[in-house]
Order: structure tokens, then C-alpha cells, then sequence
């Protein structure tokens, strides 16, 4: 093998190689210039392994055989003083999610994004928020 055809096979080996670690991983939707896009990365980082949320590009743990499963986001609406709640106290139910996965404005940003993403495929009727009203899934 020449010099030349080596490189080229190896390059080719490279670009295939590539290719095959993006096979089923998905993106964040978001632009990086969009003012979620940092709640989004948060989430991405912190909350992908047990929870479902398209723009984020999570996937969370619903089609593997784990214990630990949270909600759909994207089938269930959410309200950020809800979201605030269940990530300071590790969810609703005491169940697997750890206390403060993210804290302080990191905190603040996720529950933002959460809010304004979640919901976007439910079918079913919002769930009342903490204050009494009812969430729309559709945003405002």
C-alpha cells in the first residue's frame, strides 16, 4: 500500500468511525444564540438519563430496562414553580431523582426551559399548577 492510499484509508476508517458514534444521539434543538439554550444544555447534562425531552435531544431511560424512570416531558406539561420543586427535593414521590441535581440559576434556567418545552405531544388535559391554575401544554 502506498504512502498516499494509506492515508486516504485511514481517513475514510476515521470519517466512518465518526459517523458511527453520532448513530442515535440526538442534539439539542435549540439554537445556540436562543435564550434557553443554556437551560437546555443543563438539562441535556443532568437530567437526559432519566428523562424524555425532544428540544433538549434527551431520550431519557423509558426504552432501556433501568429502574429509574421519570417522566415524559415531552407528553406532560409542567409549570417552573412545579419544576423548581421537584428539582430541590428530588422529584415529587421521594422516588430515585437526587435532591438539587442543579441549584441556584443553573436551577432557575432549567425550570425555565422545562416549562416552556414541556408538554409539546401531550394529548391529555393540563395538570393544575402549584398556584391553582391550569398549565396550557401549547405555552401562552
Amino acid at each position: 500500500m502506498t504512502g498516499l492510499s494509506r492515508t486516504i484509508s485511514l481517513l475514510l476508517l476515521a470519517a466512518v468511525a465518526i459517523a458511527a458514534a453520532g448513530c442515535g444521539s440526538k442534539d439539542i434543538e435549540l439554537s445556540s444564540t436562543d435564550p434557553d439554550y443554556s437551560g437546555a444544555e443543563l438539562f441535556a447534562q443532568r437530567c437526559s438519563g432519566c428523562h424524555t425531552l425532544s428540544p433538549a435531544g434527551t431520550q431519557g431511560s423509558g426504552t432501556r430496562e433501568l429502574r429509574a424512570q421519570g417522566p415524559n416531558l415531552d407528553q406532560r406539561p409542567e409549570d417552573e414553580a412545579d419544576v423548581l420543586f421537584a428539582i430541590r427535593n428530588g422529584g415529587y414521590s421521594g422516588s430515585i431523582m437526587p435532591q438539587n441535581i442543579v441549584v441556584g440559576d443553573d436551577a432557575a434556567k432549567v425550570a425555565a426551559f422545562v416549562a416552556k418545552y414541556a408538554g409539546t405531544q401531550a394529548n391529555s388535559t393540563p395538570r393544575p399548577t402549584s398556584s391553582g391554575s391550569v398549565s396550557n401544554p401549547n405555552g401562552p
